[in-house]
C-alpha cells in the first residue's frame, strides 16, 4: 500500500529516488506511465498486469477507449530500481509531466504518482478548497 507525500529532487541524470516506505512493495521493477492531470503513474508489476488486461479488453469500436488505452499502454515504460531505490525517468515521460528538479512523489494506495512540485501544489490547493463539494458528489458513489 502506498500512502503519503514526499519531496525529492530529480538529479541531472534523470534519476528519482522512490520513498523508502515504497521500495519493498515496488520490488526491483515497476512500470511508469503517463497519468492523468499531467503526472506520472507508477505501478507494481502485478498491479500493472491487472490494469493492462482491463485496458486491452476495452472495446476497439469506441474512440475514447482506444485513446485512453493508447495513452496508458504506449506511454508505459518498465523501470528498474537501483541499489539506492532510484528509477530512471525516460525523457518522454519527464517532458509529459513537466518534471524539473523539484518533484513530489505521492502514494495513492495501489499506485504512486510523480508530479512537478509546482503543479502538485497548485492542484492540491485547488482540490483542497473544493473538498466539501467533491465529498458531496462522491456521496452518490457510496463514498
Amino acid at each position: 500500500m502506498f500512502i503519503g507525500e514526499y519531496s525529492y529532487n530529480l538529479d541531472e541524470k534523470k534519476r528519482l529516488a522512490m520513498p523508502i516506505k515504497f521500495r519493498a512493495s515496488l520490488g526491483k521493477r515497476a512500470i511508469v506511465t503517463k497519468g492523468l492531470d499531467n503526472c506520472l503513474f507508477v505501478y507494481t508489476m502485478k498491479d500493472w498486469e491487472d490494469l493492462a488486461k482491463k485496458l486491452a479488453a476495452l472495446p476497439l469500436s469506441q474512440a475514447d477507449a482506444r485513446g485512453f488505452a493508447r495513452i496508458m499502454l504506449a506511454g508505459a515504460m518498465e523501470v528498474n530500481l537501483d541499489k539506492l531505490g532510484r528509477i530512471l525517468v525516460p525523457d518522454y515521460l519527464k517532458d509529459y509531466a513537466g518534471l524539473t528538479k523539484k518533484v513530489v512523489v505521492a502514494g495513492l494506495y495501489n499506485r504512486v504518482e510523480i508530479w512537478n512540485e509546482t503543479k502538485w501544489n497548485s492542484y492540491k490547493q485547488k482540490t483542497e478548497k473544493a473538498a466539501g463539494d467533491i465529498a458531496e458528489r462522491l456521496k452518490e458513489l457510496g463514498v
